[in-house]
């Protein structure tokens, strides 16, 4: 009866327990490490209370309102470029990732190719610039930002050419990930 208990007891231990996923470099929907939607600009210090912050210098002598918030960890490493909504109550509009440790979860970040954004994404749309093509993501506030360098020499210049997903080579690396939360 005991072996019976004590083998009942560590069979549920073990399925009981979850292993603990570290959220701190994570891209999700609703959320980037430790800043969720939702989080308020004014609240930033106490998310990155172990974290630096830097704000815009010239906005911050004119206004309450920095137009950029720069986070970095204590060693330095850039972490994230965010940018306040101009709302009453300010919340985090748009996030640049800077530090490649950050990864959705699907396992694409900085260190991503196309390949890794069209096997793990639908993308809606693409847009072309003059520099540059923006990846849209379907059921996401991610897009991911390709350098026409990248591209075939053919699709590098001018900005009118509209360049399809098949025209990518798989191995073009990203340049920025961005999230945008703005409504």
């Amino acid at each position: 009866m005991r072996k019976i208990l004590i083998l009942s007891f560590t069979i549920l231990l073990f399925f009981g327990c979850k292993e603990e996923v570290d959220t701190t470099f994570l891209i999700t929907n609703t959320s980037i490490g430790k800043l969720d939607k939702i989080s308020l600009a004014r609240d930033l210090e106490i998310i990155y209370a172990e974290d630096s912050i830097v704000k815009d210098t010239t906005v911050i002598n004119l206004s309450n309102n920095a137009k950029k918030v720069r986070v970095y960890e204590k060693g330095g490493k850039h972490l994230l470029t965010l940018t306040p909504s101009s709302d009453s109550i300010p919340t985090i509009e748009n996030v640049k990732i800077e530090d490649i440790r950050f990864v959705t979860e699907k396992g694409v970040g900085l260190n991503s190719t196309f390949k890794d954004i069209k096997d793990n994404y639908a993308i809606r749309k693409i847009i072309t610039s003059m520099n540059n093509v923006v990846i849209l993501l379907k059921d996401s506030d991610m897009y991911f930002t390709i350098d026409k360098k990248e591209l075939p020499s053919s699709l590098q210049y001018g900005s009118s050419r509209n360049i399809e997903a098949v025209q990518i080579p798989d191995k073009a690396k990203i340049k920025y990930l961005m999230v945008g939360w703005g409504e």
